[in-house]
């Protein structure tokens, strides 16, 4: 049975109450201690809640320091942390998380050594 948990990533800025930028239902044995974020906005607010909706994690005014597609959200106890990162072939399988709140496997990832462009693929699976 999995152990789902609901990562809910906010942009604190737009509007007059922030902007939701995904809101994804995981099984935590797939995220370990971090997940990635493709394209993830300047500032971001996450919240990881259970399926009851109690809090397990958070992270507030987190904010991207350099250009790039990725992040990783680092999860340590109940604090979540912003790290921007390249991913390397460690990452192959990590949980990553798009906007709007699809959630895949990264399967496969490269980019020029001086960071100009990237090629990756992400699996996607659902069932009822």
């Amino acid at each position: 049975m999995a152990d789902l948990q609901i990562w809910d990533l906010w942009e604190p800025g737009p509007g007059a109450t922030g902007l939701s930028f995904a809101r994804s239902r995981v099984d935590s044995k797939d995220t370990g201690d971090r997940v990635l974020v493709h394209a993830a906005p300047k500032k971001l607010e996450v919240m990881v809640r259970d399926m009851q909706g109690n809090v397990l994690a958070q992270g507030r005014d987190l904010e991207r320091k350099q250009p790039g597609p990725m992040s990783y959200l680092v999860r340590t106890g109940r604090s979540i942390t912003l790290e921007d990162v390249w991913p390397t072939s460690a990452d192959l399988g990590r949980v990553v998380l798009l906007p709007g709140g699809e959630a895949g496997i990264l399967k496969a990832w490269w980019n020029a050594e001086d960071h100009s462009e990237w090629r990756w693929q992400v699996e996607f699976y659902n069932h009822r």
